[in-house]
């Protein structure tokens, strides 16, 4: 007797990667990144839900010598063998500062995802330019001063110091 087989749902576990490209990249490399990586996904038989660029932003710490990169975030459905294929060709492509995963659900029905085309789509931004490249790190932080709130001159301080009672009579028991 030959039974019935009853498929399985085909269950896998969803992962968030965001990669950080360097801030001069050219948009065709953006968008070669881009299709590189959802191409490994369907080859590793996994299925790409969202895709955001989320534009230049300026980095927590120098990488690379940038203080700015454009930030991409990918949400996926796959296996463990996935997210090494998509971290392993994250390594490989030199305009990429920094990436990390990270497994934000597991034991989900594959089939029962549903993907919007839209959510799929990547937009690239255009590069950064020379001036933007070489701002200050002051002025990103806004730390930068303002020409009327410098430090008083050295002829202020004196001034302050012999008006100042409590200065001169130390100095003058230094003295004695």
């Amino acid at each position: 007797m030959a039974e019935a087989a009853v498929a399985a749902p085909h269950r896998v576990r969803e992962y968030e990667t965001i990669y950080v490209l360097r801030p001069d990249v050219a948009r065709e490399a953006q968008e070669r990144v881009a299709q590189r990586l959802a191409d490994v996904v369907t080859r590793e038989n996994g299925k790409l839900t969202t895709v955001e660029n989320w534009g230049r932003r300026q980095l927590a710490y120098t990488v690379a010598k940038f203080r700015r990169g454009v930030y991409v975030y990918l949400k996926y459905l796959g296996g463990g063998t996935l997210v090494s294929e998509v971290e392993r060709t994250l390594r490989l492509v030199d305009d990429v500062l920094k990436y990390q995963t990270v497994q934000t659900r597991t034991d989900i029905e594959f089939g029962s995802v549903e993907v919007s085309p839209e959510n799929v789509q990547f937009e690239s931004v255009e590069p950064a330019t020379a001036e933007e490249l070489n701002e200050p790190i002051e002025r990103l932080l806004g730390l930068e001063q303002s020409p009327e709130r410098e430090r008083p001159s050295d002829d202020v301080e004196e001034d302050y110091e012999s008006d100042n009672p409590v200065t001169n009579d130390v100095v003058a028991e230094d003295r004695s």
